[in-house]
């Protein structure tokens, strides 16, 4: 385990190369781990100036340049998923954050293990998912779970904002992108093959284990920290 309330090494080695998970602790403190460690985010590292004096930023998509002229391009917004519901494995065409708002888990497909990663989330965790890597999110929890997600380039319309594996599958036999906005500016590099087989792994690991409950401690977690949200919202 790590210490002084960092995310915990057993969590940060299930993380592919690539994936940057952030937690947000109750003392209003972020942590960030990857592949290789863990460590603070703040003044002192990963922060810049932010307005006035005192205040500080972290750019998760574009940085302090951005501009019309030089835009992220990026598309930001709330989701709600279902009591102890998961959705279809998917791929995106551009990176992709999820903040989860309670007990949830993110299956992500390792192509240097060339396995799926069952990564649990509790709430205030961020985790950032490269673009096209394989993908799952699960609800853990017997209530809707509040998610806030971030997506570089494409929103829900496009054709390109989640692959599953059949349209993988079908790229792969030479069929176009089905009709929507745009193309994925990739295209032309992506093995759909090699993308479609990642995806049927995280599908049949999916199948093959279920949701995974919240465990009993997070449930008492749960429990007090809907006692403690009934006090601060009591007028």
């Amino acid at each position: 385990m790590g210490t002084g309330g960092e995310i915990p090494d057993r969590v940060r080695g299930l993380l592919p190369r690539g994936v940057r998970l952030y937690h947000v602790r109750p003392d209003g403190s972020v942590v960030v781990a990857d592949r290789d460690g863990c460590r603070p985010l703040g003044p002192d590292g990963g922060m810049i100036p932010f307005i006035d004096d005192g205040q500080f930023a972290h750019y998760l998509v574009g940085d302090a340049a951005t501009s019309p002229e030089r835009p992220s391009n990026a598309t930001v917004k709330l989701g709600l998923v279902g009591p102890r519901s998961a959705f279809t494995p998917h791929a995106h065409g551009g990176e992709h954050y999820v903040l989860s708002l309670g007990h949830a888990s993110c299956g992500l497909w390792d192509v240097e293990r060339g396995r799926t990663a069952e990564v649990p989330l509790v709430p205030g965790m961020l985790i950032r998912i490269p673009e096209l890597m394989p993908h799952s999110f699960a609800n853990r929890g017997k209530r809707p779970l509040t998610i806030v997600t971030a997506n570089t380039g494409y929103g829900i319309d496009h054709e390109d904002y989640a692959i599953t594996a059949p349209e993988a599958e079908r790229r792969a036999r030479g069929g176009a992108a089905r009709q929507g906005r745009g193309a994925l500016a990739t295209a032309a590099a992506t093995d759909f093959r090699a993308l479609a087989t990642a995806l049927r792994s995280v599908e049949e690991r999916q199948r093959v284990h279920g949701i995974a409950p919240a465990t009993v401690r997070e449930r008492l977690a749960d429990r007090l920290r809907r006692v403690a949200t009934a006090l601060e919202a009591r007028p």
